[in-house]
């Protein structure tokens, strides 16, 4: 029997929360004890009775992380929550660490056993656990440049699908992985103008099936990329390395050649970020500022907004595997399971990511020695 705390998630405006009530009693019915925190899901309108009635135990903060043997959550640790761990304690969650060096020297000094959804990896190279929340983002990211771009919001003042006889918004979008498709499909069906740039011809070709050849395609290259950021109304980042940060492809010099009252959406800020003049992460409360007098909006926990959507598409993903972990020695299970295997970002002080290690710059562990 594993205990396992659910905490209200404290970023701000994040209103998902780790599990639903079926989780909980599916997790109950294993014979494990789910603890939840006061009100955590009631930013997506599930409440203490809900959580009760599927089994679970309602706790304040300090008693669930002294009771906890794994931390399950939706967003990393903030500062605030840091002193709340125990040493040695297990976190399943989103963690991000590639740009956020005070979060891995914390689990590091606590030796906290730190597996990643982002970097759990199918066999086929897909993200299992990043992918519903990569669709919520992608989807998002164009309702919301879609807005932005009216005048009221300082944007150009255009409709993204135009009307007849008026040339509806160019969007380009940079990356074609699961964020830039589920942005294309929006994008399209508002009735834009779309380009869509990756590395991958592969994918290009993909994309091009899939959308009937209604999407302009092109290899990411400077000119190719420096050529359509220059003529987008709408730029939506897309740009993903599992568990690395992300790779500055859009310079300061190609944003100062777009339009006045253009708009930028960095879905990639998690990551760091793929555009140069993305320099801070904003938040829900303050989502965007102007330099060179284009839109830039990169809140990094944009799925937080929609929190009845994202907590039951996350919980949908993230439950099979909870149950894995908690099935029994959990050392055992991380080195029986190739993909679990690849979301150990931490273990006993050690980093296990060499994504992680190289951008941050600190000493890689492979996850099998650590573990061994």
């Amino acid at each position: 029997m594993m205990v396992i705390g659910i905490p209200k998630e404290i970023k701000n405006n994040e209103n998902r929360v780790a599990i639903t009530t079926a989780g909980v009693y599916e997790l109950c019915n294993l014979g494990h004890k789910v603890v939840v925190e006061n009100n955590a899901g009631l930013g997506s309108s599930i409440t203490n009775e809900d959580y009760i009635s599927a089994g679970a135990e309602i706790s304040d903060k300090k008693s669930l992380f002294d009771k906890a043997d794994l931390i399950l959550k939706v967003k990393e640790p903030i500062e605030e929550e840091y002193s709340y761990f125990k040493e040695g304690q297990k976190l399943f969650t989103y963690l991000h660490l590639a740009a956020d060096k005070k979060q891995l020297d914390f689990l590091l000094e606590k030796k906290i056993t730190g597996i990643a959804y982002e970097t759990i990896q199918s066999e086929d190279g897909s993200l299992p656990l990043l992918a519903p929340m990569s669709e919520v983002a992608g989807r998002m990211s164009i309702q919301i440049g879609a807005a932005l771009l009216q005048k009221n919001n300082n944007g150009l003042g255009i409709l993204l699908g135009g009307v007849p006889g008026v040339a509806p918004a160019e969007v380009v979008v940079i990356g074609g992985g699961m964020v830039g498709i589920n942005a294309v499909k929006i994008a399209i069906g508002m009735g834009a103008r779309v380009t869509v740039i990756d590395v991958s011809k592969k994918r290009l070709i993909y994309i091009d099936d899939i959308f009937n050849g209604s999407v302009t395609t092109l290899i990411s290259n400077s000119f190719n990329i420096a050529e359509s950021v220059k003529k987008a109304d709408l730029l939506i980042g897309a740009v993903l390395i599992p568990g690395a940060k992300a790779p500055e492809l859009v310079s300061e010099e190609m944003v100062k050649t777009m339009k006045k009252g253009s708009v930028i959406v960095d879905v990639a800020i998690d990551q760091g970020g793929c555009i140069e003049t993305i320099d801070r992460i904003t938040t829900h409360e303050n989502p965007y500022y102007e330099k060179y007098g284009v839109t830039h909006y990169s809140v990094a926990n944009m799925p937080g907004a929609v929190p009845r959507t994202s907590t039951y598409a996350l919980t949908s993903v993230t439950l099979p595997y909870v149950k894995k972990v908690v099935s029994g020695e959990l050392k055992d299970i991380i080195l029986n399971n190739a993909d679990i295997l690849l979301g150990l970002n931490t273990y006993n002080g050690k980093c296990t990511n060499a994504s992680v290690a190289a951008s941050l710059n600190v000493p890689y562990v492979s996850p099998r020695e650590a573990l061994a």
